[in-house]
């Protein structure tokens, strides 16, 4: 949460000229909802079900860039897809960043408690080492501008492609 998925994955997509997707943004179109309710009403399993569809439906599209919510690689069947499917990349920032961009953020569910920092601590200590399992290649975003951020993904990326 935070790290800049989307806002980096869609200026992503228009360098490459690809399309851009959101797996959250797809699940809230689906269920005429935002995920806070999709919470509310179904639970984090819920959420998660709904999750683990989305992304079979999305990652079987091509010339994408796919930003996911930052739980989705907790399940090994997303993992799994995402891994076979696509080209992975983890974009890292500390937690303390990940509070500044999210503090505001009333979308976000699993912070929405006394002490979203530490969640936020918590959350990384378990996903991080699941995070960089799974990537192809793993980006900081910590105190960087988006721009930046894209250029040295793009750069990375011709620089793998044969």
């Amino acid at each position: 949460m935070g790290a800049g998925k989307s806002t980096i994955g869609r200026q992503l997509a228009e360098t490459l000229g690809y399309e851009f997707l959101d797996s959250d943004q797809e699940i809230q179109q689906r269920t005429g909802v935002d995920i806070p309710t999709v919470f509310e009403f179904e639970g984090e399993a819920g959420f998660r079900a709904r999750e683990r569809q989305v992304i079979e439906d999305l990652t079987e599209q091509d010339g994408v860039v796919l930003a996911t919510g930052g739980g989705a690689v907790m399940v090994a069947e997303n993992r799994q897809r995402l891994a076979a499917r696509g080209f992975v990349i983890y974009l890292h920032c500390s937690a303390e960043q990940q509070h500044a961009r999210t503090a505001r953020d009333r979308n976000r569910p699993l912070l929405a408690n006394e002490d979203p920092l530490t969640t936020l601590k918590e959350l990384m200590a378990v996903r991080e080492p699941v995070y960089r399992q799974v990537a192809d290649m793993v980006v900081s975003t910590e105190r960087r501008g988006t721009a930046s951020v894209v250029k040295e993904i793009a750069r990375r990326l011709e620089d793998e492609t044969p």
